[in-house]
């Protein structure tokens, strides 16, 4: 049974204002880096940053990326929340951080902040969702790819680890990520879609 409180809509706002800074601008606007909506694939992640800028500022913009999923699960523990509530939560984070209120609702594809809502929600869940990605991107050199097979898969990991719960929003997240990279769908179904270490980056 959904119940929704005072505390889960508080935990929801604070969620989307986390999910709404961008690791990636923010971390160019300090170094002095190329903004990564103007350059690149034009998608504020890590993957682009790779391209602009190197492992070192990619790592960061992902671990940036990810900590706000996962602090915003934290927060709403903090708020006394749980099972489909604190998933729903997480998810604000994500849209958050695709849809940014403070940098005019262009943001990213929402990857990372997802994997980091499904490792605070259960490290299971998050740790299988993340080696998953990672094999699809070593054997295809797809991040996109990478990406929808991940989150296709996440809702029935997270029944395989007893958190029913949490399948609906996991495929409310899943769709989310599939129209955020429908543009990478077409490219894919082209074979024009560029790999991982490629020139040009769209992931």
């Amino acid at each position: 049974m959904i119940h929704l409180t005072l505390f889960t809509f508080v935990a929801i706002i604070i969620a989307y204002l986390l999910g709404s800074l961008s690791s990636a601008v923010i971390i160019a606007k300090i170094a002095g880096l190329p903004d990564p909506r103007k350059e690149g694939s034009h998608n504020p992640g890590a993957t682009n940053m790779l391209r602009l800028a190197g492992k070192k500022f990619a790592v960061l913009t992902l671990l940036g990326d990810v900590l706000k999923g996962v602090i915003a699960v934290l927060i709403g523990r903090l708020l006394l929340q749980h099972g489909f509530n604190l998933s729903l939560i997480g998810i604000f984070a994500v849209v958050g951080h695709i849809y940014p209120v403070f940098f005019k609702f262009k943001g990213g594809k929402g990857v990372a902040t997802g994997l980091g809502v499904m490792f605070a929600l259960n490290p299971l869940l998050g740790l299988t969702a993340a080696v998953t990605w990672a094999i699809i991107a070593a054997v295809f050199r797809y991040s996109s790819l990478a990406a929808l097979v991940t989150y296709t898969l996440s809702p029935f990991y997270a029944l395989l680890f007893r958190h029913a719960d949490y399948f609906f929003c996991l495929v409310l997240l899943a769709m989310l990520l599939f129209w955020r990279h429908r543009e990478n769908i077409q490219r894919l179904k082209k074979r024009t879609e560029p790999k991982i270490g490629a020139t040009k980056s769209a992931s």
